[in-house]
């Protein structure tokens, strides 16, 4: 269930029901239920939520039946033929200077004292992954692809040689936080919804430890030197508490020169985290 539509469930006691919230989002039915389901909202609240939940969305399906997002093909997000294409990551890029990492590590000559200790892809952002990631974060935002890019990014993780290294006993989940403006315009942080599910599967607990206090510009055709100024200062820390000394995980959809990631990570270790790795469902131009 979308995380905005906490503040519209029913108190504890109340009897449950089910009702609609129209939104501004123009209405039509090109993305099938899915768009009505999480644009206009069907909201429920009930001590078996997940049950209810569930029977009402395999109803549903029998009438607006899953699609492929890359040929179409009816029955998966992802049939089995677009599948084979799919290229699962082998290395990743220094977020520091954005050449290539072998082994998803930060360059030993680009660490420094607030560097991100390294990034840790599960796939390339090309073909299928791109459609998977434009139909979940844009328009008509396909919101149950959730589960789908989840398993992907999980299955990666738990192949990783350098992930399943890494000292888990004072790690949590975090996720690089959008602008307030940019949510409110979405409804949803994408790599928010990512970290929950992670934080699931990995058994690992998940904090908000970051805001965006400063609304970026683009990054598309930027210099690297351009994208780290525009983004110099854009995180704030929200609880050194709970940083101090810990091993952040910090999950973002995307990762392209490491700019974002990495700035994120800088004002995380100046609040006390110990090690930051950031873990991203795709990496690319």
């Amino acid at each position: 269930m979308p995380p905005q539509w906490t503040n519209y469930a029913t108190p504890p006691g109340k009897k449950a029901f089910i009702y609609f919230v129209l939104t501004p989002s123009e209405i039509h039915l090109q993305s099938y239920f899915l768009y009505f389901k999480y644009n206009f909202g069907c909201l429920l609240y009930h001590p078996q939520l997940n049950l209810c939940y569930t029977k009402v969305v395999d109803f549903l399906s029998i009438f607006f039946p899953k699609k492929c997002v890359g040929c179409s093909r009816f029955g998966s997000y992802i049939c089995s033929n677009c599948f084979s294409f799919i290229e699962f990551s082998r290395g990743s890029v220094c977020a520091v200077c954005s050449k290539s990492s072998l082994d998803e590590r930060t360059h030993p000559l680009c660490r420094g004292r607030y560097a991100i200790d390294g990034v840790i892809p599960a796939v390339v952002y090309k073909g299928i992954i791109k459609r998977l990631l434009y139909q979940f974060k844009f328009k008509p935002y396909l919101f149950d692809l959730r589960a789908t890019i989840a398993d992907l990014f999980y299955e990666s993780l738990i192949q990783n040689e350098t992930f399943i290294n890494i000292d888990k006993k004072l790690a949590f989940i975090s996720y690089i936080p959008l602008h307030e403006t940019k949510f409110r315009s979405r409804g949803y942080n994408q790599a928010e919804i990512l970290a929950r599910e992670l934080s699931d599967y990995l058994s690992l607990p998940l904090f908000t430890v970051l805001k965006r206090v400063k609304k970026t510009i683009s990054q598309v055709d930027k210099t690297k030197k351009e994208r780290r100024i525009n983004l110099r200062g854009a995180f704030e820390a929200t609880s050194e508490k709970i940083i101090k000394g810990k091993t952040i995980f910090l999950v973002d959809d995307i990762v392209t020169s490491g700019a974002t990631i990495n700035e994120a990570a800088r004002t995380l270790k100046k609040a006390g985290a110990e090690k930051v790795w950031g873990l991203a469902f795709a990496h690319g131009e």
